[in-house]
């Protein structure tokens, strides 16, 4: 039975474990929101940039249960369950410090990819209705029209100042989106698309840096109550003899 400071440190860790357990909640939880909100755009975005989101999620799940490991070691104060979390959570540590890393690194090769992506796809708009779809769903969603804007549309046969129903918030019974509309969503979706992502990348960063970060505090408390229980036993075999 550890005594003194350390009866302190092993409730302190059992609360931290709490913690890590609800950060594991937040790891899966953002992951996911992040992965279907690439889903809709998974034509304009390279396939890499799912790997991050699915990073998070699978270390979420091991947070969750390596949690489990600390709370057992500190209740029941054994030495071998302390440093098995120690060292899994060392292991997730460098997760999700990559994981953070990666969501940051995915913001400066965005402008690019979404310039190549873009302009591909947008004159695929009237031949592949994966494209056509991907494309509605982004505009209705961004309220955007257009790479740059609604007039990009008069380059694939769009006369007359018609643009795909999916510019429009509105369209009244009986007539087509028109970019003269009051309810056309005249920005541009390269713009706006960026903007969603990089948005998401650094909201990756941020959540993967700060929790991997808070949880060092936890190594260093199941190292400090895992010496003190050695020392603990030491003592009484030293007794005993």
């Amino acid at each position: 039975m550890v005594s003194g400071g350390m009866t302190c440190v092993k409730y302190l860790l059992f609360f931290f474990n709490l913690i890590f357990a609800i950060s594991g909640i937040v790891f899966i939880s953002v992951g996911a929101v992040i992965l279907v909100a690439y889903k809709g755009y998974d034509n304009f975005v390279d396939s890499w940039f799912f790997a991050a989101p699915v990073l998070m999620i699978v270390v979420g799940v091991i947070v969750l249960l390596v949690s489990f490991f600390g709370c057992c070691g500190a209740i029941k104060e054994n030495h071998c369950m302390l440093i098995t979390f120690s060292v899994f959570l060392l292991i997730i540590f460098a997760l999700e410090l990559g994981a953070g890393i990666s969501g940051y690194m995915m913001r400066s090769e965005v402008n690019s990819m979404l310039q190549n992506r873009l302009n591909q796809t947008f004159y695929q708009y009237s031949t592949d209705e994966s494209i056509r779809r991907s494309w509605d769903i982004m505009q209705y969603d961004l309220h955007c029209c257009g790479i740059n804007s609604p007039a990009d549309w008069s380059n694939l046969d769009y006369t007359d100042n018609i643009v795909p129903d999916s510019c429009c918030t509105e369209i009244p019974a009986g007539e087509k989106c028109d970019s003269n509309s009051i309810y056309i969503s005249a920005d541009s979706c390269m713009s706006k698309l960026q903007s969603t992502i990089e948005d998401n990348a650094l909201t990756l960063a941020s959540v993967g840096v700060g929790i991997a970060l808070t949880q060092l505090i936890g190594v260093i408390f199941a190292c400090c109550l895992a010496r003190s229980i050695r020392r603990e036993y030491e003592t009484v075999e030293t007794t005993a003899h």
